[in-house]
């Protein structure tokens, strides 16, 4: 892990590795946090896909009628989530986000996680900075006591319920942040408990 980044290059060769069958892994049917993402939003939102994996979650906001910005840090998951939607998959790994006031919205469903911990907060305000005034933002992250590598060697920072709030607190001028704890799993078949995070640009 480079000290100057906020990814781990390690990470990012698995996801590249098993672009092909990661991208095709069964998923339920429906997303009842997407949906009410989705429900909150305005009709034709624009909405910035963080880590969009396969491209399933931008496939719905899409056919849902929002202008959907999908991106990806790794080549072989943007390429799998291109031939999905039929459209460009941005190449971009959360650091260079550098968008000023650009999204209704930023989705960042089970990516953020994979981020190491010193580099969250300013990916975090990268995303504030990105988002209009009123934007919302979600992401999700596995519960735990800090940084580590899972059974198939990918990195994540693990937060406590607490650290993840100060990183938040500290990170720019978020409003109505809330989370919410849940029962989930993953690509490696371990149970976890996910932190389920939504926050308001004012």
């Amino acid at each position: 892990m480079s000290d100057n980044v906020a990814h781990d290059a390690q990470t990012l060769a698995f996801y590249d590795r098993e672009a092909a069958s990661y991208a095709v892994r069964p998923k339920p049917e429906r997303n009842p946090r997407l949906e009410g993402f989705m429900a909150a939003l305005k009709p034709g939102a624009s909405v910035l896909e963080l880590g969009c994996g396969g491209g399933q979650d931008s496939e719905t906001m899409i056919r849902a009628g929002f202008d959907v910005t999908p991106t990806d840090g790794s080549p072989g998951l943007a390429r799998e989530a291109e031939k999905r939607l039929g459209r460009p998959v941005k190449l971009m790994r959360f650091a260079e986000l550098d968008a000023l006031a650009a999204y209704d919205a930023v989705w960042a469903n089970a990516c953020l996680l994979h981020v190491p911990a010193e580099h969250l907060g300013d990916v975090l305000t990268r995303i504030f900075v990105a988002l209009k005034p009123g934007g919302r933002f979600y992401a999700s992250y596995k519960m735990g006591d800090g940084g580590d590598r899972d059974g198939l060697g990918r990195y994540y920072n693990f937060p406590s319920r607490a650290r993840l709030e100060a990183t938040y607190r500290q990170a720019g001028a978020w409003i109505d942040v809330t989370m919410e704890e849940a029962p989930g799993g993953g690509y490696d078949g371990v149970p976890r408990t996910f932190l389920h995070v939504t926050a308001l640009k004012p």
